[in-house]
């Protein structure tokens, strides 16, 4: 009686010692949940991918604490846990064995995270399919592309992805031009052009380093191909391709430029 009478005195601060722990655990997370909110500076996405983690971490950690408390009580009432943790393995070993697939999707989801490849939000592009992801968890990651199809990639698939969205992002505008028209004069209203742009108070700060202007990059059968290089901040990308686009086309206008475009003229034979 008297080792009963102490066994439950050692089940109950085990219980009690469990509950402390799981609520400072939470406790935590939640004031890292409010300081990451509250941080200015950061972008939304970036925030939400820590945001993300934290709970995964926080999830294995309370898993792990009441585990190891439920252990301790089955052992300080005698009973033998080895053949437990033994079954344990085994069972592990077999699941894992009918669930390599599924494992190796939750490794390569926790990589993600830990590593920030990508967040939500981000333009990626894997393999040949390239959208918005919109989604991330440990089994999957979700993209929509620019069709409105939603993708959804097991992460122990991702092999190599392609970030648009990592630091900055290179905007192209190719321009065709008729072969009459005097290179180094299209190159000087590409430039111009594109400076005015950058300097453009609605996207100057969205701009890094001076605008390119290379080519001709392609020969065609019917006009030479010039582009227009500048990297900008990733957030507005697509925005600012459109309005670059937009931009150089309207002066390549003005300045009076010849584009080219193929078109098929019809034959008339004359009849005797």
């Amino acid at each position: 009686m008297e080792e009963w009478g102490s066994n439950l005195i050692t089940t109950i601060v085990v219980i009690f010692t469990t509950i402390i722990i799981l609520i400072l655990v939470q406790l935590l997370a939640r004031k890292l949940n409010r300081y990451l909110e509250s941080v200015e500076g950061v972008q939304k996405a970036r925030r939400q991918q820590t945001i993300t983690f934290l709970q995964v971490v926080t999830w294995i950690i309370s898993v792990t604490v009441i585990c190891i408390g439920l252990l301790m009580i089955l052992s300080e009432f005698g009973v033998d846990i080895a053949p437990l943790l033994a079954s344990a393995g085994i069972a592990g070993l077999a699941l894992s064995l009918g669930a390599q697939t599924l494992i190796k999707d939750f490794i390569g989801g926790f990589l993600i995270l830990l590593e920030n490849q990508y967040s939500v939000g981000d333009d990626i592009q894997l393999d040949t399919l390239t959208g918005q992801v919109e989604r991330i968890t440990l089994r999957a990651t979700y993209v929509r592309d620019f069709r409105g199809f939603q993708y959804i990639i097991p992460n122990g698939e991702v092999r190599i992805v392609a970030n648009l969205n990592r630091d900055w992002s290179q905007i192209l505008v190719d321009v065709n031009i008729a072969y009459e028209e005097d290179l180094n004069h299209v190159t000087s209203v590409l430039k111009q052009a594109a400076d005015d742009f950058v300097n453009n108070p609605d996207y100057h700060s969205e701009m890094i380093g001076e605008p390119k202007v290379i080519g001709p990059i392609v020969s065609g059968e019917w006009a030479l191909t010039m582009r227009v290089m500048v990297k900008a901040r990733p957030e507005r990308r697509n925005e600012i391709t459109r309005e670059l686009h937009k931009f150089i086309l309207q002066a390549v206008k003005s300045a009076g430029i010849s584009q080219p475009y193929p078109r098929q003229e019809s034959l008339v034979i004359a009849k005797d």
